[in-house]
């Protein structure tokens, strides 16, 4: 045990159980990938024991799941909360545009590690997140046909292709995004709002 506390990973040494070892897995499957990492690396890393992991998580997919799963819980409470404003709704869908890219960028190890990892999940977790991310989207699309409905947004598109559109982008952040770049994640998520919005409004 005291080896162990020796390996407690900077990042993950604070906290409760679960936050330390989803820390500890979020950097060792960035670092060595899902398949490269073992259950024993992450209990060493966060400093507990196997009993203690198995206590909140019964597998290390339970913990590849959780990963991404609390990073869109967390994003969904905030779209809820955007779309239950009273605000008009080109202001909603702006404000909701940017945050999910502000958290997408700040959780960005989360939302990698997962979606390499993602077809490793069991069937039945990965039906769950498809489940989880199509209320997101579902949410996000009310608002644009909102919109459209009130001729603030151009309607010869369809709001599900504005959120396939929209949403294949903020996928793709990884790809390019790095947080020592010239823009924060906070530039990035108002250029996008921006740009959605803008083209969204009917032509003049």
């Amino acid at each position: 045990m005291a080896r162990a506390q020796q390996a407690v990973d900077p990042g993950t040494g604070t906290g409760s159980v679960p936050e330390r070892l989803l820390g500890a897995a979020t950097r060792l499957f960035a670092e060595r990938g899902y398949e490269g990492t073992s259950v024993q690396e992450v209990v060493v890393a966060a400093g507990v024991t196997k009993g203690a992991m198995y206590h909140y998580f019964g597998s290390k997919d339970d913990l590849l799941y959780e990963v991404y799963a609390r990073v869109l819980r967390m994003q969904t409470e905030h779209l809820v909360r955007i779309a239950g404003r009273e605000a008009p709704v080109a202001e909603r869908v702006h404000a909701a545009a940017a945050d999910v890219i502000v958290t997408s960028i700040a959780n960005l190890d989360d939302t990698v590690i997962f979606f390499r990892s993602m077809h490793q999940l069991s069937e039945e977790k990965q039906r769950a997140v498809r489940a989880e991310r199509r209320g997101y989207h579902e949410v996000f699309r009310d608002m644009v046909a909102q919109g459209q409905s009130e001729g603030v947004f151009r309607d010869d598109v369809s709001a599900d292709l504005v959120v396939n559109y929209f949403f294949g982008s903020v996928h793709h952040l990884s790809t390019w995004y790095h947080p020592d770049g010239p823009l924060t994640g906070e530039e990035v998520g108002r250029h996008f709002a921006d740009l959605l919005v803008a083209g969204l409004r009917p032509a003049s």
